[in-house]
């Protein structure tokens, strides 16, 4: 079992930064690769970016590819989104999820998610 708990969104201006960060409780939080997720209001939710369970491999979408940076750092059992040169488009709640697999683009694959957290980016 693993809990999740996102913070660190908030009101930005566009071209700002911002670091979300996602706590775990559970011994199993070591084991599953992590990913974040984002759904803007009508929109489906969309992966946006995930670790493996060491952080070493790392994935991105298209949309933020060079922009955000996922981390993990097992022995605080916290998961972070590093995110730069923030867009309007990004404006969205973000979540953050858990999957016993390696890594995975589908939310589908993800049998733990947090409750998210709102980010918002001003023009």
């Amino acid at each position: 079992q693993v809990q999740l708990v996102e913070s660190g969104g908030g009101l930005v201006q566009a071209g700002d930064s911002l670091r979300l960060s996602c706590a775990a409780s559970g011994r199993t939080f070591s084991s599953h690769g992590m990913g974040w997720f984002r759904q803007a209001p009508g929109k489906e939710r969309e992966f946006v970016a995930a670790a493996n369970w060491s952080g070493r491999s790392t994935f991105y979408a298209d949309s933020v590819k060079g922009r955000f940076t996922i981390s993990r750092d097992n022995a605080k059992n916290t998961v972070y989104l590093q995110m730069t040169s923030l867009k309007p488009d990004d404006t969205a709640v973000y979540f953050c999820a858990a999957t016993p697999k390696t890594w995975s683009t589908g939310a589908y694959e993800y049998n733990y998610w947090g409750q998210g957290t709102q980010v918002t980016v001003s023009s």
